[in-house]
């Protein structure tokens, strides 16, 4: 008899906090694994005493489902979600709804939207965030898909969701696969936010000699104002962690950062959109030179950089300069994955809510911070603001900042200690608020050697040629790339 209001795919610690969040908002959840002795055991210890119940089989799990069918996947992304999906469409009917609640790439939620909706069914991709603990007490959920979707899965996604006072983080973003592309983008902003603030770390450490404790302390104060941030709030946790010897235990962790794809797909959306999003792009760089540690342990004997490499001024005024440049930092980085998302949305014909996904960033998931409360009033005071340094509180947050954010800059390669994301975000503002940059030079440099033409400031959307040499011909290039 049918009486689960949802089903969900995948008992991975994910999945199964997700259904006792659904359990504990009163949704009754059919659980199924494909090895199902995972099942049983969810059910005779974690479930136990909930209203979840199991599927044996597929087939067993569908009849369960009241109508409109529900069912979620939390599996491994690729090619695991496309085989789910094969094995469920002979047993659903037109108007059920299959939501894939991974961590999948855009494009492929693209593909499952257009290719179910031309078997009856719908389709949602689903970001979701927040980690185990959010999964089991509120996540940020972005789902995207098909519209007719959403009134079926939006009692439950936003019951389950995390609020900010009774506002949940949760909101329709948009179509086809719009909303794991915003889940990608969220990503890349925390691979960007990751990186600053290990830059202020290394800064701290290596810069001005501070220990452990000292750090924590300033990261503690850092939590307390504008920068009030889950991220913020787990490093003051990480560096004043004891091992058992009573050592810092994050000096002992290898210094070469793993990722899982996603900051990547948000460079590579980034280039073939032409968008500058240079902070998440150095991110992503930075883990990657990160692993290379016999390198860089075999060139530290052989490569060596400046002869002072700590700071010699007042310590606590180059603490607070670091928190300004990484306050403004953040504001770029920001800045940057809207940049993104509106040029996204321009490309694919989404109607995307920046202030609501603001919202939905602003509880529940990795990013969550005080910050994308401003964001969201930004995008609600002017839903069509190109750029987020155009809002009269980010701009003035980012000069009353910049005196501090070049100091450190500077500091840093005087000293010799590696900042690449608070540089590019610098050089971003810098090229961003130039009236003129020299691109024309890079103009008469394609046209010299290739002949690809340029504009004349007077005269716009007109392309020219000329024969800069006297012998080159005056044909201009339409076909080929030099």
């Amino acid at each position: 008899m049918a009486q689960a209001d949802i089903a969900l795919i995948g008992l991975a610690v994910m999945g199964q906090n997700l259904i006792l969040n659904m359990n504990d908002h009163g949704f009754v959840v059919c659980a199924y694994n494909r090895t199902v002795a995972k099942v049983e055991r969810f059910l005779a210890n974690e479930a136990k005493g909930t209203k979840v119940i199991g599927g044996t089989s597929l087939e067993d799990m569908v009849s369960k489902l009241k109508k409109p069918r529900r069912v979620m996947m939390l599996v491994k992304a690729g090619k695991a979600v496309d085989d789910f999906i094969d094995l469920l469409v002979p047993l659903l009917e037109a108007g059920d709804i299959i939501i894939d609640g991974g961590n999948s790439e855009y494009t492929d939620s693209n593909r499952r939207c257009e290719s179910l909706r031309a078997k009856g069914l719908l389709f949602v991709g689903s970001g979701v965030s927040g980690g185990e603990d959010g999964a089991r007490y509120g996540p940020s959920l972005m789902p995207g898909g098909a519209p007719e979707a959403w009134p079926a899965i939006k009692p439950i996604f936003q019951g389950i969701a995390a609020k900010i006072g009774k506002e949940p983080c949760c909101d329709w973003v948009g179509e086809n696969g719009a909303g794991h592309y915003v889940k990608m983008v969220h990503n890349g902003i925390e691979y960007g936010d990751m990186q600053l603030i290990c830059e202020a770390y290394d800064l701290m450490k290596n810069a001005l000699g501070m220990n452990h404790d000292e750090m924590a302390s300033v990261f503690t104060e850092w939590n307390k104002g504008e920068l009030d941030s889950f991220l913020i709030e787990i490093t003051k946790d990480i560096l004043a962690f004891k091992d058992t010897d009573g050592s810092p235990l994050v000096e002992k962790i290898r210094d070469a950062a793993g990722q899982k794809g996603t900051g990547k797909w948000t460079a590579i959306s980034a280039l073939d959109k032409g968008m500058p999003v240079t902070l998440i792009g150095e991110s992503v760089f930075a883990r990657c030179l990160s692993s290379l540690k016999d390198e860089r342990v075999e060139a530290s004997k052989q490569l060596p950089g400046p002869k002072v490499t700590r700071w010699e001024g007042n310590r606590a005024e180059l603490v607070e300069h670091i928190r300004k440049a990484l306050y403004a930092s953040k504001i770029i980085s920001y800045a940057q994955g809207f940049m993104l998302l509106k040029q996204a949305a321009k490309d694919y014909g989404w109607n995307l809510n920046y202030g609501g996904i603001a919202l939905m960033w602003r509880g529940g998931c990795i990013i969550r911070s005080r910050f994308l409360g401003n964001i969201k009033e930004a995008f609600d005071k002017n839903p069509k603001l190109t750029n987020l340094l155009m809002d009269d509180f980010f701009k003035k947050a980012i000069l009353d900042c910049q005196e501090s954010w070049r100091k450190v800059v500077a500091a840093a390669v005087t000293l010799g200690v590696p900042t690449p994301c608070f540089s590019t975000a610098l050089a971003f503002f810098d090229g961003y608020r130039s009236e003129r940059v020299p691109a024309n030079l890079i103009q008469a440099q394609r046209d010299y050697f290739g002949a690809h033409t340029y504009e004349l400031l007077t005269e716009p959307g007109k392309f020219i040629h000329t024969n800069w040499t006297g012998h080159g011909g005056n044909v201009s290039s339409s076909s080929y790339n030099a």
